[in-house]
């Protein structure tokens, strides 16, 4: 499989996500705007997992844009992150049908985390296929956010479980880490920006 096949499968995998996500969205029985109040958990829901899956789609694609090598490790480390990837659409439903209960909650933030940790070793396998891959390299040594992120997911899984009040601090926990992962890598992005501009004045 080439770059371009790997990529255009995720992303399918990932439209299909979204789209499974929003369908659980239901129509309200009534017909007022007072009708839409019972729907505000479901919404929150959806928009925090809709943003989380928008910023995967946009870090795999700079993480490709990236990439030189595709061998059967990156193939199935990238299906192991689309597996984890196609759980949110049922940690969002239970989150969102309880009222964000600290079980569910505490589901969601377990599935954000192997998430994440399924990203990092995504990377750790492009980075062994392709070593001098320069981009890759200063990418997985520097990700200081994924580990944060990781760090603070632990914190999101086992808060919900010490009583009702961990739910909130699952929340705050998820949406601080959205925030933080909102713009790509701009490590990636700076490596690939400088390199087109090493090519561009190289002699020929």
């Amino acid at each position: 499989m080439t770059k371009s096949r790997l990529e255009a499968f995720s992303d399918g995998v990932l439209a299909i996500i979204i789209t499974i996500m929003v369908l659980e969205l239901r129509v309200p029985l009534g017909h007022e705007w007072a009708d839409l109040g019972a729907l505000w958990p479901k919404f929150l829901s959806y928009a925090l997992s809709f943003v989380y899956v928008a910023i995967y789609w946009n870090n795999h694609h700079h993480l490709l844009h990236a990439t030189r090598t595709v061998n059967g490790a990156i193939l199935w480390a990238n299906l192991h992150l689309l597996f984890w990837l196609s759980l949110f659409p049922f940690v969002t439903a239970w989150a969102g049908e309880s009222g964000f209960e600290p079980v569910p909650m505490a589901s969601y933030s377990a599935v954000a985390l192997l998430a994440a940790v399924a990203y990092a070793v995504l990377h750790r396998q492009l980075v062994r296929a392709d070593p001098e891959n320069a981009v890759l390299v200063d990418a997985a040594r520097n990700s200081v956010k994924m580990k944060v992120s990781i760090a603070a997911y632990l914190v999101g899984f086992v808060a919900p479980l010490l009583g009702d009040w961990g739910s909130w601090v699952t929340a705050a926990v998820l949406v601080g880490i959205a925030l933080m992962w909102i713009v790509p890598d701009r490590q990636i992005e700076r490596a690939i920006r400088q390199a087109g501009e090493g090519s561009a004045q190289r002699p020929v």
